[in-house]
C-alpha cells in the first residue's frame, strides 16, 4: 500500500513538473511571437519612414488624368486647324500662332491642375511640399524637359514641324524616367512608355499629332487612373 502511495506521489510530481514546463514554454513561445510581431511592425514603420524621406509620394493621380484630358482636347483643336490648312504653316501665320497658343494653354492648365491637386494631397497626408526630396524631383524632371523644350523651339524655327511631336515625347519620357527615383515607381513606366511612343512617332513621321495625343493624352489618363486607384482613392 505504501509502495502504491509512493508511486502516485512520484507520478503527481512528474506531472506537475511537466505541466509547469509546458506552461512556461507556451508563455515563452507567446512572448517570442509577440516580440517577432512587434519587430516586423517596427521594420515596416522604418521602411515607410525611409520611403518618405527619399521619395515624394504626394503626386496626384487625378492630376495626371486631367492632364491627359487637356492634351486630348488640345490635340483635337489642333487637328481641326491643320485639317483646314493642308500646306506648310508659316511662322508668322495666324494658324501657327493659334496652335502655339493651344499648346501653351494645355501646358499651363496641366501644370496648374497638377500643382493644386498635389498641394491638396500633400496637406492631407501631412507631407512637406517643398522638401529636399521634392527639390531633387523637380530638378531631375525639369532639366531634360527644358532641354527638350528648347530643342523643339529650334526645330520650329527651322520649320521641321514633323520632328516636334517625337522630340517632345522623347524628352518628356526621359524627364519622367530621370525623376522617377524620387517619386512613385509608376512614373518610371510612364516615362518608358512615352519614350517608346516617341521613337514610333519618329519612324512614322507623318502621324506626329496622333502619337502626341496617345502619349500625352491617353497614357496620362491610363497611368493617372492607375495611380489614383492605387494611392489616392482610400486617402
Amino acid at each position: 500500500m505504501e509502495k502504491q502511495i509512493a508511486i502516485k506521489k512520484n507520478f503527481l510530481k512528474k506531472y506537475h513538473s511537466l505541466h509547469c514546463q509546458s506552461k512556461n514554454s507556451v508563455l515563452l513561445c507567446n512572448s517570442k511571437y509577440f516580440c517577432m510581431e512587434n519587430y516586423l511592425q517596427d521594420i515596416q514603420d522604418i521602411k515607410k519612414m525611409m520611403d518618405k524621406s527619399t521619395q515624394f509620394i504626394s503626386l496626384s493621380g487625378l492630376g495626371g488624368i486631367m492632364a491627359g484630358v487637356y492634351a486630348l482636347a488640345g490635340a483635337f483643336a489642333i487637328h481641326q486647324i491643320t485639317s483646314y490648312n493642308s500646306g506648310r504653316l508659316a511662322l508668322n501665320s495666324t494658324d501657327f500662332k493659334l496652335i502655339l497658343a493651344i499648346a501653351g494653354a494645355v501646358l499651363v492648365l496641366a501644370v496648374c491642375t497638377a500643382f493644386v491637386l498635389t498641394v491638396k494631397k500633400a496637406r492631407k497626408n501631412g507631407d512637406a511640399l517643398w522638401s529636399n526630396t521634392s527639390k531633387r524631383l523637380a530638378i531631375n524632371f525639369l532639366i531634360p524637359l527644358a532641354t527638350g523644350g528648347v530643342f523643339a523651339l529650334l526645330l520650329i524655327r527651322l520649320e521641321q514641324y514633323g520632328l516636334v511631336a517625337p522630340v517632345t515625347l522623347l524628352f518628356y519620357g526621359l524627364a519622367c524616367l530621370n525623376a522617377s527615383k524620387y517619386t512613385l515607381r509608376d512614373v518610371r513606366y510612364l516615362g518608358i512608355t512615352n519614350i517608346i511612343i516617341g521613337l514610333l512617332a519618329t519612324y512614322f513621321i507623318g502621324y506626329g499629332l496622333e502619337f502626341w495625343a496617345l502619349g500625352f493624352g491617353v497614357c496620362h489618363i491610363i497611368y493617372g487612373s492607375v495611380m489614383y486607384f492605387k494611392y489616392d482613392r482610400n486617402n
